[in-house]
């Protein structure tokens, strides 16, 4: 794509959550590839200076690939709109409320879109006893990339010890939400289309979890993932609708598990929506955005070009 004006686009990244190491990973191709689209770009590696060197580097976009609590939250995007500076993905409120994980899975099955059941917990209320019958999974309430995920099996007599022990650093509101066996699938929105559906198959590993997403040969993914068209069609129509249901804006990915044990109509369970979702070399939007039609500096390049302030 060529770019009619020479847009200067600062690239955000890095930043101080857990998710730094995937920021710069997502945000160093990204920069290479809209400079090669044409683009004016700045890399800027997020500090708590953030106001003060964009208010230097006068972008005409902020770009943003920073991940994880400060940088999809709501709280960068907040700095953003104070400054009026044009920015990519969604706003701060979509934002906020899909980084909570209790409060997302609320808004969502206020708009029919099936979730599993689930408590939120202090995580010492977890030491003695099971708070719900295994399989269940413990997550905290505001990650990305998987921190922190615990996965409690079956037959396991007691609660997961790691979740009570002193070098936990994901904070003391866990939710325990209820195993959904089956599948991996996700599906990517960019505006107001559903791009199309993966099926990622993890590798070595008991689910996608961080060494699946980011490192090279951690998972397969199945793109378009081979399932019945009428499950397809679902998962397309819940992905959309959760994108629209929150507020989100540019590109998301949502989540979701599906149970084809018993039947091939077998249950489908949305898991979260994604606002920052990851553009590594193995990350799943830009697979999903070239199986629709769009290369990475197309995709790219219609998230510079649709950034706005209110969003």
């Amino acid at each position: 794509m060529k770019v009619r004006e020479r847009k200067h686009v600062v690239v955000l990244m890095g930043g101080f959550s857990s998710e730094r190491p995937v920021s710069l990973m997502t945000g160093k191709p990204c920069a290479a590839e809209l400079e090669r689209c044409g683009y004016q770009v700045t890399r800027l590696d997020v500090g708590r200076d953030v106001a003060a060197r964009l208010a230097e580097i006068q972008p005409d976009v902020a770009f943003n690939a920073l991940h994880g609590p400060y940088g999809e939250d709501g709280t960068i995007q907040g700095i953003l709109e104070y400054m009026q500076i044009p920015y990519t993905h969604s706003g701060v409120l979509a934002s906020a409320v899909t980084m909570d994980k209790e409060i997302a899975k609320r808004v969502a099955k206020t708009h029919g879109i099936p979730v599993a059941e689930s408590k939120v917990m202090d995580r010492h209320e977890i030491s003695s006893s099971h708070p719900m019958s295994p399989p269940y999974v413990v997550k905290p309430v505001a990650e990305g990339s998987s921190f922190g995920v615990v996965i409690v099996k079956e037959d396991q007599p007691h609660p997961p010890q790691a979740i009570t022990a002193p070098d936990w650093k994901y904070g003391d509101r866990v939710m325990v939400e209820r195993f959904v066996h089956g599948r991996e699938l996700t599906c990517a929105v960019m505006g107001d289309v559903a791009l199309g559906v993966t099926e990622i198959v993890p590798q070595g590993h008991q689910f996608y979890d961080y060494d699946s997403k980011y490192v090279a040969g951690g998972s397969n993914h199945v793109c378009p993932a081979e399932i019945s068209p009428n499950i397809y069609q679902t998962i397309t129509k819940l992905a959309l609708k959760a994108h629209k249901a929150f507020g989100c804006r540019g590109v998301t990915r949502s989540d979701f598990r599906y149970d084809d044990r018993f039947s091939e109509n077998g249950e489908v369970i949305w898991l979260e929506i994604n606002t920052q979702p990851g553009m590594t070399a193995t990350s799943l939007v830009p697979e999903l955005a070239e199986h629709a039609g769009h290369s990475f500096g197309e995709l790219l390049s219609w998230m510079v070009e649709d950034a706005s302030c209110l969003r």
